[in-house]
């Protein structure tokens, strides 16, 4: 969608979040992100060994958060547990995650996007008792 913002000058205008299609594709991004960072592809590349069933959990979880579409059933911090992961990979992680939400969407549920994976973040650094 463009906006014209004078006779002759229009911004190109990001999309809301409002679909299962908006889902996969901000969750395909941010992980094709995550795959080629220096702090956090070392931790991901070595636990996830099936991308794809990964992908598809993570469409889900953001889909039931996100549109309100119950079809995430799971306890997403148990599984993270395991992890050696430290106070810089979360500080990564929600970086990466804000650079690809505010790369491709715009509006409300943009916002609240962010906002919940800050908020995610710090109920997991907290119950792993990262400070």
């Amino acid at each position: 969608m463009w906006l014209c913002i004078g006779r002759k000058n229009f911004i190109k205008m990001k999309k809301e979040i409002n679909s299962i299609e908006d889902i996969h594709l901000l969750v395909d991004s941010f992980y094709e992100r995550v795959k080629k960072d220096e702090v956090l592809a070392p931790i991901f590349n070595e636990k996830i060994k099936e991308w794809p069933h990964h992908l598809d959990i993570m469409y889900r979880f953001w889909q039931t958060v996100l549109l309100n579409q119950n079809t995430y059933q799971g306890a997403p911090f148990l599984k993270h547990l395991s992890l050696a992961i430290e106070r810089k990979h979360f500080e990564r992680w929600l970086t990466l995650f804000h650079e690809t939400v505010d790369t491709l969407y715009s509006g409300n549920i943009a916002v609240e996007a962010k906002y919940k994976a800050g908020k995610i973040g710090e109920v997991f650094q907290h119950k792993l008792g990262i400070s």
